[in-house]
């Protein structure tokens, strides 16, 4: 059975633009591939960390929603560990109210764009 998740990742800020978007595309793609679906995505670019992570100041973050055999998120995440260009990342399952607030949160997004 497919469940929703939301899935935050900082990539490593030494990486150029393409090769950023090329993980990135890695990742939509294993979701893809493991019979997974992309709800929607978001790129929040270059930003500053709190803290600083392997010696790094900032990182480049990027957003998954996605719909994922819950008996496989583990693989994903292990993925996700044992990847070097992945300064962090977290994978939270959303329950009825985060997905009610995942798609009032677009809709401010889209409307914002406009």
């Amino acid at each position: 059975m497919l469940k929703q998740y939301e899935n935050i990742m900082i990539i490593t800020p030494i990486l150029s633009d393409d090769q950023a978007k090329e993980t990135i595309q890695e990742y939509e793609n294993y979701i893809i591939q493991k019979k997974g679906k992309i709800v929607y995505q978001e790129h929040w670019g270059l930003k500053k960390l709190a803290y600083p992570i392997h010696k790094k100041q900032s990182g480049c973050y990027h957003l998954f929603e996605f719909l994922f055999p819950s008996n496989l998120i583990d693989d994903l995440e292990l993925k996700l560990k044992q990847d070097e260009r992945i300064l962090r990342f977290l994978t939270i399952k959303l329950n009825k109210y985060g997905i009610e607030y995942a798609k009032i949160r677009r809709k401010k997004l889209l409307k914002k764009d406009e």
